[in-house]
């Protein structure tokens, strides 16, 4: 099945802790993928920065959340304990808490007013809304969507730029990503052949102990299998083992499958990857704001 969101965790979570025992989130963990059946691979799904599994954090702010309401107590880091309140709650044998169920406590109220507050509009409430996302989560995506429609901002300006233009974006970006050695000489190496764009070579490191052929074109459809042998032909002709075909378009199937079975190695990069590639190097982008998430450090608290 699939992974039950965070609230769908509450009551599970507070049934363990229902002995009145200290109990640890890495034992609720497993108890809890055993509860729903979870699989190995929906255990080790993680969260879209790789840093947690969607699994862990899920369960986490579970926790989190019920503790807000008062129904668990956090003696020690990455462990809880029921609480009288929670006990009570469980007296009524509930079938799910959630976040709607747990505003009848007025800590929980005022925990979910002062974070909503700043963003809703006057005479809007969002305490009753659905949230099946962690606060984790919800960032995660908010960011992914602010990166796809940047994504596809650039990749727009770029089709619609000069092939000039486009060739000293490929030369900044190769520098950027740690090509060529200095500005120099990557914009010495880049357009020599000049065929139909940008086609030229460039150093694969900064001592030029090997080297990289490049062609790249604007293009507004999909890139075949023919343009790319024609790049592979001239790559066998001066005895080249790497090459990169950049375009603001895509490639076709046959193109991406075609490339990997053969020598030289080839790199295939398409619209969508060379606008994440300026993004990832800042490239035609600057940061407007920087969001610092930051957790309780449990071990300041420690007394010695």
């Amino acid at each position: 099945m699939a992974i039950p969101d965070f609230q769908s965790l509450m009551l599970p979570l507070l049934q363990i802790a229902a002995d009145g025992n200290e109990h640890s989130l890495a034992d609720a963990r497993q108890i809890l993928a055993s509860q729903f059946s979870l699989t190995e691979t929906e255990l080790e799904e993680t969260l879209p920065s790789g840093r947690q599994s969607k699994f862990a954090n899920r369960v986490a702010w579970a926790k989190v959340y019920l503790q807000l309401a008062g129904l668990l107590l956090s003696p020690r880091r990455a462990h809880f304990q029921i609480s009288p309140r929670g006990k009570e709650a469980l007296r009524s044998a509930p079938k799910r808490i959630d976040i709607k169920s747990l505003e009848q406590f007025p800590e929980f109220v005022t925990f979910r007013t002062k974070r909503t507050q700043p963003e809703t509009p006057v005479g809007v409430s969002t305490l009753h809304e659905a949230e099946p996302e962690t606060p984790e989560e919800a960032l995660e995506a908010a960011h992914a969507k602010m990166r796809a429609g940047l994504a596809s901002e650039l990749l727009n300006r770029v089709k619609s730029a000069s092939s000039e233009f486009f060739e000293r974006l490929v030369v900044e970006l190769l520098l950027r990503m740690g090509y060529g050695g200095s500005r120099m000489d990557a914009g010495q190496a880049i357009g020599k052949i000049g065929d139909e764009g940008i086609d030229g070579v460039i150093n694969e490191d900064r001592l030029g102990l090997d080297i990289v052929y490049l062609q790249a074109k604007k293009w507004d459809g999909a890139v075949g299998r023919p343009e790319i042998q024609k790049f592979v032909g001239a790559l066998h002709g001066k005895r080249a083992r790497k090459g990169v075909f950049i375009t603001t378009g895509t490639f076709s199937t046959n193109a991406i499958a075609y490339v990997e079975h053969i020598d030289p190695k080839v790199v295939l990069i398409d619209g969508h990857r060379l606008a994440e590639l300026m993004i990832d190097f800042d490239v035609g982008v600057n940061t407007i704001g920087t969001y610092q998430v930051k957790r309780l450090d449990s071990d300041y608290f420690e007394e010695t």
